[in-house]
């Protein structure tokens, strides 16, 4: 699998200005140098990176037979003792009623159970099953290695930096 993590096409390097103020400077005015807006338009780079960075392993999905949600929503158990319905929605990026839907396909599968949660018996928790760990693990591998891929050629920080950057940003978003 080749990747290629380079620069954005019409974006331009900054030169280092350690010791200058970047106060009051507006993202408005860091136009890459041809011009063209979208090919410097954050929403765009940010769509493009991750359908980029998608699509190579979503054709590993396919070929193991699960569908984007389902590996979502496995993924998002694997490691926890389960989620609500609305945290597997956020998470998969679904809306509330469709993860509903993909739950219920889900565990006719054995994929998951629903189960009360311990604290709130009014909330009821997806649990992954067996057979929905045993179908995720060597995802979760392949996922790991892929992003490795990914972000070979950026150094460590600099992979962890784009990780926080990306992380800040999106809670900012959301809270907003």
């Amino acid at each position: 699998m080749k990747m290629n993590v380079t620069q954005a096409p019409g974006a331009t390097r900054r030169a280092s200005t350690k010791g200058a103020s970047t106060k009051g400077a507006s993202s408005t005015k860091r136009a890459p140098r041809n011009g063209r807006f979208v090919e410097g338009y954050l929403a765009y780079l940010l769509a493009r990176a991750s359908h980029l960075v998608s699509r190579q392993f979503h054709a590993q999905l396919r070929d193991a037979g699960l569908a984007l949600p389902q590996w979502r929503v496995l993924a998002a158990l694997a490691d926890s003792d389960g989620r609500t319905i609305g945290e597997l929605a956020r998470m998969a990026l679904t809306p509330q009623p469709t993860m509903t839907k993909i739950v219920d396909r889900m565990e006719a599968e054995a994929l998951v159970v629903r189960a009360p949660a311990p604290d709130d018996r009014r909330s009821t928790l997806v649990r992954i099953t067996p057979k929905g760990r045993g179908a995720v693990a060597p995802l979760i591998v392949r996922a790991r290695s892929h992003e490795t891929e990914v972000l070979r050629g950026l150094s460590a920080g600099e992979a962890d930096l784009l990780k926080q950057v990306l992380g800040r940003l999106i809670a900012r978003c959301e809270g907003a």
